[in-house]
């Protein structure tokens, strides 16, 4: 840890601040001490589930009380927290994955990101999945799940930096990747547009409507390859759209077409 503190600390005048992540369980005083002799502006937690039996199962080696112990260490040292969890573990499933959003939000942290469990060749995970134990989702369940994470994590001010896995040839060619996209977090928002849109529109006896949007959503809102806007369309909605800069990324207002 002290080599790569000190490759950095030559930098920390060029870049806004130093990032580092680690367990939960690995955060006590004289850490923080090291941290912030060495400028560490902030520290994102690998919580995976506030769940203990989720926990357990997949052999994390830290508890929910590490987790919540270590997330009061580094706020009360004024150091940015970040949380980070994973959907569809071993032993979890929408409910628990919902619930561990809840005791991330109590923890008030200043970010979070959230990874899709994806099942690697050669793991304990993989002869369960194998061996018919564990059921990974599958791509539209896993984009369901965490558009409504996204959700909760948004009506509360916390933003979500990270919303899937990135690329690599090794996740490709050494795991199981039915639940993976590239573009995982264009899909959840476009799912979380999408369910937005269906829900306000109901308040509408016609389906004339006119939506507007952020005008950085307006991709988010069509979907890729423009998939929400043909479904909408072959749902009976004439749809237009407008553009209001003070509406959120994931808002929207809807009134009926001139």
């Amino acid at each position: 840890m002290l080599c790569l503190l000190n490759a950095a600390k030559e930098f920390e005048d060029v870049f806004a601040g130093i990032r580092v992540s680690t367990r939960p369980d690995c955060i006590n005083g004289e850490i923080l001490d090291i941290l912030d002799a060495f400028h560490v502006t902030a520290i994102e937690l690998g919580a995976q589930s506030m769940c203990e039996e989720v926990l357990l199962l997949n052999e994390r080696g830290h508890t929910a009380k590490d987790v919540v112990n270590a997330s009061q260490l580094i706020r009360e040292r004024g150091i940015s927290l970040g949380l980070q969890m994973m959907t569809g573990l071993y032993g979890s499933d929408a409910a628990k994955d919902s619930m561990t959003a809840e005791r991330f939000i109590a923890l008030r942290p200043d970010t979070v990101r959230i990874y899709p469990t994806v099942v690697m060749k050669n793991t304990t995970l993989e002869r369960y999945y194998l061996n018919g134990e564990y059921r990974l989702l599958d791509l539209e369940e896993s984009v369901a799940l965490c558009a409504a994470l996204i959700r909760m994590f948004e009506a509360e001010r916390i933003p979500v930096i990270r919303l899937g896995l990135h690329y690599s040839d090794s996740l490709k060619e050494n795991g199981y990747c039915g639940n993976y996209h590239p573009a995982f977090k264009e899909l959840c928002e476009s799912k979380l547009l999408y369910d937005s849109f269906l829900e306000k529109s109901r308040e509408f006896d016609t389906k004339k409507l006119t939506v507007f949007l952020n005008p950085g959503s307006l991709s988010k809102f069509y979907g890729q390859k423009k998939c929400n806007r043909t479904k909408l369309t072959g749902m009976g909605y004439d749809l237009q759209v407008g553009f209001d800069d003070t509406l959120g990324k994931y808002e929207m207002r809807i009134e009926v077409s001139a």
